[in-house]
Protein backbone atom coordinates (compact mmCIF):
# COMPACT_ATOMS: atom_id res chain seq x y z
CA UNK A 1 0.00 0.00 0.00
CA UNK A 2 2.81 2.38 0.94
CA UNK A 3 4.58 1.67 -2.39
CA UNK A 4 1.34 2.36 -4.31
CA UNK A 5 0.95 5.74 -2.58
CA UNK A 6 4.62 6.59 -3.25
CA UNK A 7 4.27 5.61 -6.93
CA UNK A 8 1.05 7.61 -7.26
CA UNK A 9 2.70 10.64 -5.66
CA UNK A 10 5.76 10.31 -7.93
CA UNK A 11 3.51 10.03 -10.99
CA UNK A 12 1.47 13.07 -9.94
CA UNK A 13 4.66 15.07 -9.30
CA UNK A 14 6.02 14.09 -12.74
CA UNK A 15 2.78 15.19 -14.43
CA UNK A 16 2.78 18.53 -12.59
CA UNK A 17 6.42 19.26 -13.43
CA UNK A 18 5.91 18.27 -17.09
CA UNK A 19 2.82 20.47 -17.33
CA UNK A 20 4.75 23.38 -15.86
CA UNK A 21 7.61 22.95 -18.36
CA UNK A 22 5.21 22.72 -21.33
CA UNK A 23 3.26 25.75 -20.11
CA UNK A 24 6.47 27.79 -19.87
CA UNK A 25 7.52 26.84 -23.40
CA UNK A 26 4.10 27.80 -24.75
CA UNK A 27 4.47 31.41 -23.59
CA UNK A 28 7.95 32.01 -25.00
CA UNK A 29 7.72 34.64 -27.75
CA UNK A 30 8.55 33.56 -31.30
CA UNK A 31 11.54 35.29 -32.90
CA UNK A 32 9.34 36.40 -35.81
CA UNK A 33 5.71 36.29 -34.64
CA UNK A 34 2.72 36.23 -36.98
CA UNK A 35 0.86 39.50 -37.52
CA UNK A 36 -2.19 40.69 -39.43
CA UNK A 37 -3.02 43.99 -41.11
CA UNK A 38 -6.61 44.38 -42.30
CA UNK A 39 -9.04 46.98 -43.55
CA UNK A 40 -12.51 47.29 -45.02
CA UNK A 41 -12.80 49.63 -48.03
CA UNK A 42 -16.46 50.01 -48.94
CA UNK A 43 -17.47 46.34 -49.45
CA UNK A 44 -13.94 45.08 -50.06
CA UNK A 45 -12.05 43.38 -47.22
CA UNK A 46 -8.26 43.32 -47.46
CA UNK A 47 -5.99 41.37 -45.13
CA UNK A 48 -2.25 40.82 -45.04
CA UNK A 49 -0.85 37.94 -43.00
CA UNK A 50 2.88 38.07 -42.35
CA UNK A 51 5.62 37.26 -39.85
CA UNK A 52 7.53 40.08 -38.18
CA UNK A 53 11.31 39.77 -38.27
CA UNK A 54 13.13 41.99 -35.76
CA UNK A 55 16.17 44.20 -36.21
CA UNK A 56 18.03 42.87 -33.14
CA UNK A 57 20.95 45.28 -33.57
CA UNK A 58 21.57 44.07 -37.13
CA UNK A 59 21.99 46.12 -40.29
CA UNK A 60 18.71 45.43 -42.06
CA UNK A 61 18.74 46.77 -45.62
CA UNK A 62 21.85 45.97 -47.58
CA UNK A 63 22.90 43.13 -45.26
CA UNK A 64 20.12 41.11 -43.60
CA UNK A 65 17.84 41.98 -46.53
CA UNK A 66 20.04 42.34 -49.64
CA UNK A 67 19.31 45.18 -52.03
CA UNK A 68 18.32 44.25 -55.58
CA UNK A 69 17.12 40.74 -54.64
CA UNK A 70 13.61 39.39 -54.11
CA UNK A 71 12.64 39.27 -50.44
CA UNK A 72 9.61 37.53 -48.88
CA UNK A 73 8.27 40.82 -47.37
CA UNK A 74 8.46 39.49 -43.84
CA UNK A 75 9.83 36.31 -42.25
CA UNK A 76 9.11 32.59 -42.36
CA UNK A 77 6.25 31.77 -44.74
CA UNK A 78 5.68 34.17 -47.60
CA UNK A 79 3.45 37.13 -46.75
CA UNK A 80 -0.08 36.72 -48.13
CA UNK A 81 -2.57 39.38 -49.18
CA UNK A 82 -6.24 38.48 -49.60
CA UNK A 83 -8.78 40.83 -51.10
CA UNK A 84 -12.48 40.10 -51.53
CA UNK A 85 -12.83 42.61 -54.36
CA UNK A 86 -10.67 44.11 -57.07
CA UNK A 87 -8.38 46.82 -55.70
CA UNK A 88 -5.99 49.40 -57.08
CA UNK A 89 -2.44 49.20 -55.74
CA UNK A 90 -0.70 52.36 -56.82
CA UNK A 91 -2.16 52.84 -60.28
CA UNK A 92 -2.57 49.14 -61.14
CA UNK A 93 -5.57 46.83 -60.63
CA UNK A 94 -5.19 43.66 -58.56
CA UNK A 95 -8.08 41.22 -59.03
CA UNK A 96 -9.90 39.72 -56.02
CA UNK A 97 -8.03 36.71 -54.62
CA UNK A 98 -5.11 35.63 -52.47
CA UNK A 99 -1.52 36.38 -53.44
CA UNK A 100 1.99 35.91 -52.09
CA UNK A 101 3.68 39.26 -51.57
CA UNK A 102 7.34 39.69 -52.35
CA UNK A 103 9.47 42.80 -52.47
CA UNK A 104 12.67 43.92 -54.10
CA UNK A 105 14.25 46.60 -51.92
CA UNK A 106 16.60 49.12 -53.52
CA UNK A 107 18.32 52.10 -51.92
CA UNK A 108 15.60 54.64 -52.78
CA UNK A 109 12.64 52.47 -53.82
CA UNK A 110 11.04 49.06 -53.38
CA UNK A 111 9.14 47.04 -55.92
CA UNK A 112 6.15 45.25 -54.37
CA UNK A 113 5.36 42.02 -56.20
CA UNK A 114 2.06 40.13 -56.04
CA UNK A 115 2.49 36.51 -57.10
CA UNK A 116 -0.03 33.68 -57.64
CA UNK A 117 2.11 30.91 -56.09
CA UNK A 118 0.91 30.31 -52.52
CA UNK A 119 2.24 28.34 -49.55
CA UNK A 120 5.93 29.04 -49.96
CA UNK A 121 8.60 29.33 -47.30
CA UNK A 122 10.63 32.46 -47.89
CA UNK A 123 11.57 33.48 -51.42
CA UNK A 124 13.64 30.37 -52.16
CA UNK A 125 11.22 29.10 -54.82
CA UNK A 126 10.12 32.50 -56.10
CA UNK A 127 8.95 32.18 -59.71
CA UNK A 128 8.71 35.48 -61.60
CA UNK A 129 6.52 33.83 -64.26
CA UNK A 130 3.74 33.71 -61.62
CA UNK A 131 3.88 37.46 -60.93
CA UNK A 132 0.46 39.04 -61.30
CA UNK A 133 1.35 42.66 -60.58
CA UNK A 134 4.29 44.76 -59.44
CA UNK A 135 4.41 48.33 -58.21
CA UNK A 136 7.51 50.43 -57.64
CA UNK A 137 7.29 52.85 -54.70
CA UNK A 138 9.78 55.29 -53.19
CA UNK A 139 11.18 54.75 -49.72
CA UNK A 140 11.29 57.39 -47.03
CA UNK A 141 13.09 57.71 -43.72
CA UNK A 142 11.08 57.27 -40.53
CA UNK A 143 11.38 59.52 -37.50
CA UNK A 144 11.80 56.43 -35.30
CA UNK A 145 13.53 53.09 -35.58
CA UNK A 146 11.10 50.20 -36.06
CA UNK A 147 12.49 47.14 -34.25
CA UNK A 148 9.90 44.81 -35.80
CA UNK A 149 8.98 44.77 -39.48
CA UNK A 150 5.46 46.22 -39.44
CA UNK A 151 2.72 46.40 -42.06
CA UNK A 152 -0.35 48.53 -41.41
CA UNK A 153 -3.06 50.42 -43.22
CA UNK A 154 -3.84 54.10 -42.65
CA UNK A 155 -7.39 54.89 -41.59
CA UNK A 156 -9.71 54.50 -44.58
CA UNK A 157 -10.78 57.68 -46.36
CA UNK A 158 -13.87 56.59 -48.27
CA UNK A 159 -12.70 53.77 -50.50
CA UNK A 160 -8.98 54.66 -50.22
CA UNK A 161 -6.13 54.10 -47.79
CA UNK A 162 -2.38 53.69 -47.75
CA UNK A 163 -0.56 50.44 -47.14
CA UNK A 164 2.53 51.19 -45.07
CA UNK A 165 5.51 48.93 -44.34
CA UNK A 166 8.17 50.02 -41.85
CA UNK A 167 11.37 48.47 -40.59
CA UNK A 168 14.48 49.94 -39.05
CA UNK A 169 14.45 53.56 -40.29
CA UNK A 170 12.79 52.88 -43.65
CA UNK A 171 9.17 53.10 -44.79
CA UNK A 172 7.14 52.63 -47.94
CA UNK A 173 3.61 53.92 -48.39
CA UNK A 174 1.43 52.64 -51.25
CA UNK A 175 -1.99 54.05 -52.18
CA UNK A 176 -4.68 51.34 -52.16
CA UNK A 177 -8.32 51.76 -53.12
CA UNK A 178 -11.38 49.63 -53.76
CA UNK A 179 -11.92 49.41 -57.50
Amino acid sequence: MKKTIQLSFALLLTVLISSSVFAQKAVEPKPSPMALAKIMLDKTYISITYSQPHKRERVVFGELVPLGKVWRFGANETTQLTTTGDIKVGDKVLKAGTYSVFCMPEKDSWTLIFNSALGQWGAYQYDASKDVLSVKVPTSATSETWEAFTIKFDKAEGTSTKLNAMWDGTMISVPVSAN
